[in-house]
């Protein structure tokens, strides 16, 4: 090698190394975690529990952003046209992921566009109605829409999204018919329920419980086969009458592809050890 070639390769080398040590480490600055609903459903709220102790396990504020509609697609488009650095992260459920993107080849994202990171919650949905309606159990419900087909409206957070298809299944195993109301977000249809302009919802705990524990919904089951110690007293779906139904809902965080997979581990190491804090203090507030 001549001298001057092996000069402008170390000079090259010096240069290289130099960048990579001047590099800021993964954060340097507060990352967005995206939500596709609106405030106070439940990915909203797994979204703000996460946020303090997903934030401190990275040294770096978590600024939450709601983008809701189209079933979270709007928001799963965006993070997964967003740069593949780390700072724009997707929580995500089935509706955003596999669903929406299976029910539309028309969106502007695909499934491949997402990588996921890590699974953060899994639960049942919760059946309630307004306790206007007189219906007090599953096996009410489906007499009221066999008797009057048509003629029940019920509420959930969007096309596509988990209470969506925990109706549809419904209405599949129980051939009741039954009006869909969707909205943009699980708050928006608690408040419909109540309200009286739709009659019940097939909604999240953490949408539901809280209008369950106050009077003003009545819970008639869980989507799971048998009771969840989420929702304590109310029945699950073998115990409702229907054994044959039982579906469950999930979250998770979710990258633009092409992201590097040490951000990718930074993250998973972050959002496991905000998990087991979370545990943990809940398990501290638990009167014995």
């Amino acid at each position: 090698m001549k001298k001057s070639s092996y000069l402008l390769a170390l000079i090259l080398g010096s240069v290289s190394l130099t960048a990579a040590a001047q590099a800021p480490a993964y954060p340097a600055k507060p990352v967005r975690l995206v939500v596709g609903f609106a405030p106070g459903g439940a990915a909203d709220y797994v979204a703000r529990a996460m946020s303090d102790a997903l934030g401190k396990a990275m040294g770096q504020a978590i600024v939450i952003e709601n983008r809701a509609g189209a079933g979270s697609s709007i928001a799963a488009e965006m993070v997964s046209k967003a740069a593949p650095d780390g700072y724009t992260v997707l929580i995500a459920s089935p509706s955003s992921i596999s669903v929406n993107p299976a029910l539309n080849p028309k969106l502007g994202y695909t499934a491949r566009d997402l990588m996921p990171v890590t699974k953060l919650t899994a639960s049942p949905l919760v059946i309630a109605a307004n306790p206007a309606t007189g219906i007090t159990s599953v096996q009410d419900l489906i007499a009221r829409a066999k008797k009057a087909p048509g003629t029940l409206n019920y509420a959930t957070s969007g096309n596509g999204s988990a209470p969506h298809l925990g109706a549809a299944l419904f209405i599949q195993l129980t051939g009741v018919q039954m009006q869909h109301i969707p909205f943009r977000g699980g708050s928006l249809a608690i408040q419909s329920v109540i309200a009286g302009d739709t009659q019940l919802t097939f909604g999240t705990p953490p949408s539901v419980l809280p209008m369950v524990e106050a009077g003003r919904l009545r819970g008639l089951a869980v989507s799971t086969r048998e009771r969840s110690a989420l929702v304590p007293g109310v029945p699950g779906m073998a115990e409702a009458g229907l054994p044959d139904y039982s579906i469950e809902f999930w979250y998770g965080l979710f990258v633009p592809a092409g992201t590097p997979p040490a951000i990718v581990r930074k993250l998973f190491e972050a959002a496991t050890t905000a998990i087991l804090l979370i545990v943990t203090r809940a398990v501290r507030v638990v009167p014995e």
